[in-house]
Parts: structure tokens; C-alpha cells; sequence
């Protein structure tokens, strides 16, 4: 028995929002928590974080770009289709309590778990910003959601089509400024989940990153997902996924993340010829 699909959008160009049916994850999914799922019984493990939860209605949302073999091989899929498995929740749901003023940094599709975490802060009695970022105006989803979730909400674009043109760390900067910031959550890629730490370190504000390295089981057992933290390994498939962000490793985790390119690059023509295959047996 697999998992079916209730509802699926393009929210812009290969970034999707699939809604599944999954009462046994929707029952104890908190905000901050992931999923990993397989798509066929011949597919990989991939995780991705929980977007959205309904718990009456028992639905799940994720959130996902379409860039590899698997993820393809998803967004082919429609309404009424099953994915084969799905686990979960999995790892710590994030601290949630009332610190005072908390800002949210979300970049590129790592909005989406921001949004259960703002509503989440904001529900605890906390004056929350939301701070969205992405290399283009199309690739910022969710903004009537987010704009709920939050106090107030302010977007950046690398190229200045929507919102302010620059970064989230400018607007941060500019927040702290401004107030006292009690509690910064950053959700992203890994550079720019730096650069808010390097921001904040210097002003002893509590920041926590959301990490996402490399990660095959989702139990602990196989190690992939070790980050150093404060210098000991945690993992952060069960430990985790969010950590002290002033005591990451970022270095460490960036450059294990790139520990399989030379074998990706061997396979990258093999890969797209996969792809090709998936997408003639799962057209659009």
C-alpha cells in the first residue's frame, strides 16, 4: 500500500508541492521534522523536509526541486498516484518556546520548513520575522502563507525582480539594528546558512541552521550525515537537523557534501540518459 497523492502545483519553474495522504506522519509530525520516502520499489531513499501539516485532514506537504533522477521521477507523478514509501517523522522537532523576537532566514526552496516554524514561534507568543531570499522573484512561493505565519515578512532577490534587491543578511543586519533579536533560525543552503551565523556571532544572538548534509538511512546508522558541532560529530539525522549555528563546522560539512563529485561526474551522462528514460515512462 503506498502513500497518494491528494493535491500537486508547480510553485515555479522544476519546484514542486506535492500533498500526500499519510495519517501515521501527520499524527506526531511537529515543525522542523523530515521524511524520507522512495518513489518506487526499485527507487532511492531521499529525505525532504515536512512543509506542512494538516492534522484533521491527515495531509502532508512537501516541497521539492526537481534537479536529480529521483526528484524527476517524483514531480512526473499526479494526483492519484502513490509513492511506494514514506518514514517519518524523523530527527528533533526544533525548539519551539517563547524567546521574545525571533527572525526566520529562509533561502531558495528552504521556505518551506520555515513556515511551520514561524506559525510555530509566532503561536508560542513570539514577535516573529520572516526573511525570504532566492536568486529570482519566481522562485519565492508561499508569500500569503508566510505573511500569516509571521509578524512581518520581507523578501530579497539576488537580481531585484521581487521585493528588495540583495541579500537576507542585509535585512538581518538591519533588524538587529534596528531591536533586540532574541533567536534567529536559518533554513538554506549551507553558505548562507554562514553567513547569518558570522553575522550574529558577534552579537551573541541564538542562532540555529537547519543542516541537510548528506544522507542515506535516516537512523543513525550509517553515519553519512555526521556534522561537527562544537567539536564532537553529531548526526544529523537523529540529533538533529538543527544545531548551534556558532558552533557548526560549515567548512567540514561543505566539503563533505561535495565527496561523491568525481563520481558524479563519471556518471552525469549515465544520469541523463536515466532521467530521459524517467521522463518517457512518467511523461508530463
Amino acid at each position: 500500500m503506498g502513500y497518494r497523492i491528494l493535491s500537486k502545483k508547480e510553485l515555479s519553474e522544476n519546484l514542486f508541492e506535492i500533498v500526500v495522504d499519510a495519517p501515521f506522519i501527520t499524527r506526531r509530525g511537529k515543525a522542523g521534522q523530515f521524511i524520507i520516502l522512495r518513489v518506487d520499489e526499485n527507487g532511492e531513499r531521499i529525505p525532504l523536509t515536512i512543509a506542512d501539516i494538516n492534522k484533521e485532514k491527515n495531509e502532508l506537504t512537501i516541497v521539492f526541486m526537481a534537479v536529480g533522477y529521483t526528484t524527476k521521477k517524483l514531480a512526473q507523478l499526479n494526483v492519484g498516484d502513490e509513492i511506494q514509501d514514506l518514514v517519518g517523522p524523523l530527527g528533533v522537532p526544533t525548539e519551539i518556546k517563547k524567546f521574545g523576537t525571533v527572525v526566520c532566514v529562509a533561502g531558495g526552496y528552504g521556505a518551506a520548513p520555515c513556515y511551520l516554524i514561524a506559525k510555530a514561534f509566532k503561536e508560542a507568543g513570539n514577535k516573529v520575522y520572516m526573511i525570504m531570499g532566492a536568486r529570482r522573484g519566481d522562485l519565492i512561493f508561499w508569500q500569503d502563507k508566510m505573511r500569516e505565519a509571521s509578524t512581518e515578512l520581507f523578501i530579497t532577490t539576488d537580481d531585484g525582480s521581487l521585493g528588495r534587491k540583495g541579500f537576507v543578511t542585509e535585512v538581518l543586519k538591519e533588524l538587529m539594528e534596528k531591536e533586540q533579536i532574541d533567536h534567529v533560525m536559518a533554513v538554506g543552503p549551507m553558505p548562507m546558512m554562514k553567513a547569518v551565523a558570522e553575522l550574529t556571532r558577534p552579537e551573541n544572538i541564538y542562532t540555529v541552521a537547519s543542516m541537510n548534509p548528506i544522507m542515506v538511512d535516516g537512523t543513525g546508522m550509517c553515519g553519512a550525515c555526521r556534522v561537527t558541532v562544537g567539536g564532537k560529530i553529531r548526526f544529523a539525522c537523529v540529533e538533529g537537523p538543527d544545531f548551534d549555528a556558532h558552533q557548526i563546522d560549515f567548512d567540514e560539512v561543505t566539503q563533505r557534501t561535495r565527496i561523491y563529485r568525481d563520481q558524479e561526474a563519471m556518471l552525469r551522462d549515465q544520469d541523463c540518459n536515466l532521467i530521459k528514460q524517467a521522463e518517457k515512462v512518467y511523461p508530463v
